[in-house]
Parts: C-alpha cells; structure tokens; sequence
C-alpha cells in the first residue's frame, strides 16, 4: 500500500536517526515520570514513528487519490452556513476515528501526549496532497493546544503535584471537544482595513457592569470561519493621543468566542455570522470566511491590553506549521515533474536525462532536503521551549540549581527558535512558489491543463508567502532582530565574525571550510548593512551636544526611522542567513552522520553562488531608489 512517510527517505531519517529523542522525551513526558507514560526513550520513539507511518498511508491512500475532486467540488455556502461536500466530510470522519486531533493533547485530557513535532510531520505529509485539508486539520489539534497554553499562561490550569497530571484547566470541555473532532477552532485577526497593520484593528471588545464581555466587529480571511471557536484579538482600550501606554497594540486583547450553540433536537443557534466565503485562486476545498461579530459573548484571556502578545504565541506555532506544509507542496511538486520527466520522451531520450531538465530536478531534492533540515531544527527546539517553559510554571525542579539549569536551557532554545521561525517561514514558502511553478514549466503545455497536478500546486503554492504573517514581515522581523542584536553586543558579532573568517581557512575539513564562508558571506552583509546605517546615524546627529551623542548612537535607534537601507534589503539578507543556518544545520548532521555528508555537499553546490549573489546585491544596489523616496519626504517636511 502507498504511504507517504516510507516513501521518504529523507523524511524516515529524521524520525529514525536524525532526532536526538532523548530531551524531547524527557520534556514532554517529566522525565519519564508519569505513571502511564513511557518507561523508556526508545519506547517513545517508537511510538512516534508507529504514529507517523499509520498517516502516512492514511494520506497516501484515503487523500491523495481524490485531490482533483476536493479542488473541483470546493465548499458549500447556503443560508449563512458553510459545509464541507460529501468526499471531504469523509475524510473528516475518518481522520476523527484515527484520533489524531488531540494526539499531542495530555492523557488526562484525552490525548496521547505526542510531542508537537509529530503534529508538523503530519502537516508536511498533508501538504504533500491537499493543502485545505492541512490548513483545516491544523485548526484542531492545533486550537486545543493553543488552549491549553494559554490557559497555563494566564494561571488557570493546576497539575497535581504527585501524579504529575492536569487537575483543572480552564476550557476542558472546549478541549475535549476539539480533540474529538466534533468541533474546531480558528484565529480571527484581519479586518478589512487592517492586515499586517495590527495596531489599525477596528474590532471593540467591551465589558458590562457584572464583568461580562462582548465582542462587535468584522474580521476577514478567516480560514475554517466556520469553527465553533474562534481567538479573536480586538481592541479594549482607547487611547487618549498617540503617546497614550495603551495606543496601537497595547490596547489589543485575546478572546476566545464560542459563535454558534448546538441545540439538544438539533440546528444551531448562532452567536455571530459568515458574511460570505472568499472565492480563491487555489484552496477551493478551505473555508476563507468573513465573519461579523454583533455584542457576541466572548471570554477574555489572560489580562487586557495582552492581545498582541497572545497572538505572537499562536502566530509563531501557525508559522513553523506553514513551514511543514510548504515542504510538503516542495515534495508534491519535485515528485509529480521527477515522474513525468521520467516518461515524457523528447529527442530520443525521457527529459530527465536532459541536462537542463536533470539540474532543474537535483535543485530542487537538494533544496527540500536542506528546507526539511531548518523546518525540523526548528521544531525541535520549538518542542523543548514550549514544554520546558510549560513545566518551568507548572511543576519546577524542587533543587533550585537544577530549577536555574532548566531554566537556562528554555531561554537558549527560545533563541534560537525566534531567530529561525522567521527564516523557515520565509524560505519555505517562497521556495513552494518556486517548485511549483518549475514543475509546471517542466510539464510544458500540459502542466497548463488540469489533467495534470501541476497547475493545481502553482494555484495552491501562491498563499503560503502570504498567510500567517507575509515573506515580507518575516523578512523584517529577522533583519530587525538580527540588527539590534548587533546593536546589543557588536563586540560578539565581531567575534562571529572572525572565527567564520578563520575556520574559513583553517578548518581540517573542506566542507567545514565551504561552511564558514557562507557564514562569512551572510556576516559581511551584516556588517556592510550596519555601517551603511551607522553613517546615515552620525550625520543625523550632527548638532546634538556631544554629551549626549554617544548615548543617542548607541542606544536611541528608530527601526522605522534608521533602517531604511536594511529594510530595502531585508529579504536578501533573510534568504542570505537562511542558507546560512541551513548549512550549519546539514554540517552539525555531516559530523555525525557520515552519510549526511552527501547532502551538505549538494547544498554547499547551490547555496554558494546563491549566496554570493545576495550579498553583491545589497552591497550595490538600493542607494538611488533611497534617495528617490526621501525627496518627497523632505519636500513634505519642508512644506510643513
């Protein structure tokens, strides 16, 4: 029988070889101390992968067989109510009975206690055949989680102290009935007037003399809008003027609202309503709702005026996830135009043994298998993070030394999360668009038809660079931290600096070598973008005492303000540091896996001159359009 994950050698690796199991293990399960958990690592480990193989053929044989079907059949919209067609409310039910939605749930609340990790597996092995499926199975087990962290970061979930187990938490029964799948969850941000602008949203939430919430508003773009349970941030706090503490996003909350009721003989009594379904160029099987909420009921978590920070907690779990899922459309694309090129015939041989057709396809294995290698980094130190932060408030280590290890650990893989979040999101998505439109090049004209997947992956492929936060807002968050990391402590980014430039000629390995260039080549660009806004500083403080110019330069940056030049190069320098981190991530693998050596080695092949163009390009260009867009400013100013 056809299954997704034994087919992948790559993917088999990681789960069978590649993960260190042991910390994930210890975090998730208190250090093998629950009474009905697993009594050892290997115990754990094979158990995952029992997991994984059963939906890997699950995918491969009840999903990827009827993709053209869901894509042509869509959603179905009558009387203000969004339903799924006949073939996808199986799938639904099937996938209900292989109880996957609350696998990485605890026991206690009915799961199995699967790292999260697994879950993102999943979703690669979904975005390898129906994207909508991904996106609508992710706002299950997904919102159930996000539940419960919440509920443990605002102080209402209580774990008993000998059994280790949750005792109380706040939204049980929403739990439960997520996990179950009888029901779903989803995020409500967007507005019509306000998408990336977060500190524009318009929505009101407002409380009545006995403590009760309301929320009224609309929100759009709401994929799987017709869930029972929907996140939603809107404002509490009006602001005086500009400089007011809770102006722009401090004055943002998180609900939770319930939007409909079953009733006991059946039908549904609605608490908000779906304006309308989106009609998409691709995800035609995803409901995309517009939704509008009138004094709806609603609950507020955590305290007012954290809806921001909330949000940031689901957005960067949704943003590794969609990293899963683009690697997933990278594997549908590379596999459907492999086959093909392998039948196709021209010239006297199949295309695949055309050299230009040949080096098209090894780019774009070469490309997923290092994608695959920063998608799973990350979601390893995404599951020590969360779960060691989440034992760290539930149930600290009684030795105070052992308490401050922990908590050591937590804040470096939180570190190194952040910093990688971005990069994947951003590579993998665009590196999705990229895949997909090639395996419709390499189709020719009946990639152009759909008779052929093709079509279909470039349709799906154009959303991931612009759901759960767009390529460029991740490419402005990383260059933004990376910037002001630098400003923080430049002495340790010289530091970085010359030990790449060192093990560049020193190292006893020649791919340890090849290695530290691309740092160094991804460090130059750094350091070449600081200087350009180092200068552009100094000559904006010509005239300020210099008492006070040292603190001004050192301390008194505007992103908005001083970083023109980096922001004009941010996705450069973004794809640059990805590469980067890709490569040190296959190099750790190469020392020790030998066998990994091969695919550094590829990677190294492409990413080099990839990487050697990216900086050329922001050291070269940028100056003149900047100059352009500052006249009219200081036309502007002068006019003022």
């Amino acid at each position: 029988m056809a299954n997704f994950f034994t087919d992948n050698e790559d993917l088999r690796w990681y789960l069978e070889e590649g993960i260190d199991w042991g910390p994930i293990v210890e975090v998730c399960e208190f250090g093998l101390q629950l009474p009905d958990g697993f009594r050892s690592v290997e115990e754990a480990r094979e158990f995952y992968i029992d997991i994984v193989t059963m939906f890997g053929e699950f995918v491969a044989e009840e999903i990827a067989p009827h993709v053209a079907e869901i894509d042509r059949e869509g959603v179905l919209f009558e009387d203000g109510q969004a339903e799924f067609p006949p073939r996808l409310q199986g799938i639904y039910r099937k996938m209900r009975e292989l109880e996957v939605h609350g696998m990485c749930m605890p026991r206690e609340l009915g799961g199995v206690n699967a790292p999260v990790l697994l879950y993102n597996v999943h979703n690669e092995l979904l975005g390898r055949t129906e994207q909508t499926v991904m996106t609508h199975y992710s706002f299950h087990g997904g919102m159930a989680l996000a539940m419960l962290a919440l509920s443990i970061e605002e102080g209402t979930t209580e774990l008993d102290g000998e059994s280790l187990k949750i005792s109380h938490t706040r939204f049980a029964e929403e739990i439960a009935e997520i996990a179950s799948g009888e029901a779903w969850g989803c995020m409500d941000i967007t507005e019509p007037d306000a998408g990336s602008d977060m500190a524009a949203l318009r929505a009101v939430g407002e409380q009545d003399a006995d403590g009760n919430w309301t929320l009224t508003g609309q929100k759009i773009f709401i994929t799987s809008g017709h869930g029972k349970y929907h996140f939603v941030i809107a404002r509490t706090e009006q602001a005086a003027d500009p400089d007011d503490p809770f102006a722009g996003l401090r004055g943002l909350s998180m609900f939770l609202v319930k939007t409909y009721d079953d009733a006991p003989g059946g039908g549904r009594t609605w608490h908000a309503t779906i304006d309308r379904l989106e009609e998409k160029l691709g995800h035609h099987a995803a409901v995309t709702a517009s939704i509008h909420f009138d004094r709806t009921p609603a609950w507020l978590i955590g305290e007012r005026g954290e809806g921001f920070k909330h949000m940031l907690t689901l957005m960067n779990g949704a943003r590794v996830s969609v990293g899963f899922e683009s690697i997933g459309l990278c594997e549908a694309a590379y596999r459907a135009a492999r086959d093909y090129a392998a039948q196709r015939r021209s010239m006297g041989k199949t295309i695949d043994r055309h050299e230009l057709i040949a080096d098209y396809l090894d780019e774009m294995r070469t490309d997923i298998q290092g994608l695959r290698a920063l998608a799973m980094y990350a979601a390893v130190h995404q599951e020590l993070a969360e779960k060691g932060a989440l034992r760290l408030r539930l149930a600290p280590p009684a030795d105070e030394i052992e308490r401050q290890r922990l908590e050591r650990r937590v804040e470096a893989h939180q570190r190194r999360l952040r910093r990688t979040t971005p990069l994947l999101k951003y590579l993998a998505a665009e590196r999705a668009v990229q895949m997909a439109r090639l395996c419709l090049q390499i189709h020719g004209g009946n990639g152009y038809t759909t008779d052929y997947p093709a079509e279909k992956l470039v349709r799906d492929s154009l959303v991931l660079p612009i759901y759960e936060g767009t390529s460029q807002i991740q490419a402005l968050m990383a260059t933004r931290d990376t910037l002001n990391g630098i400003l923080r402590n430049p002495q340790a980014f010289l530091r970085r600096r010359a030990q790449a430039q060192w093990r560049s000629v020193s190292g006893r390995d020649a791919l340890e070598r090849r290695v530290a260039r691309v740092q160094g080549i991804s460090y130059s660009a750094q350091q070449h973008l600081m200087t350009r806004l180092a200068g552009k500083k100094l000559r904006s403080l010509q005239g300020t005492p210099l008492s006070s110019r040292t603190r001004a330069f050192l301390k008194d940056w505007d992103p908005k303000r001083d970083f023109a030049h980096a922001q004009l190069h941010a996705e450069r320098l973004t794809a640059l540091m990805a590469e980067a981190a890709i490569c040190r991530i296959l190099l750790d693998q190469a020392r020790q896996h030998p066998e990994r050596r091969a695919v550094l080695e590829r990677y190294l092949e492409r990413a080099q001159p990839r990487c050697r163009f990216l900086a050329d390009q922001i050291d070269s260009t940028g100056g003149r359009l900047l100059e352009e867009l500052a006249e009219p400013a200081a036309a502007q100013r002068t006019a003022v």
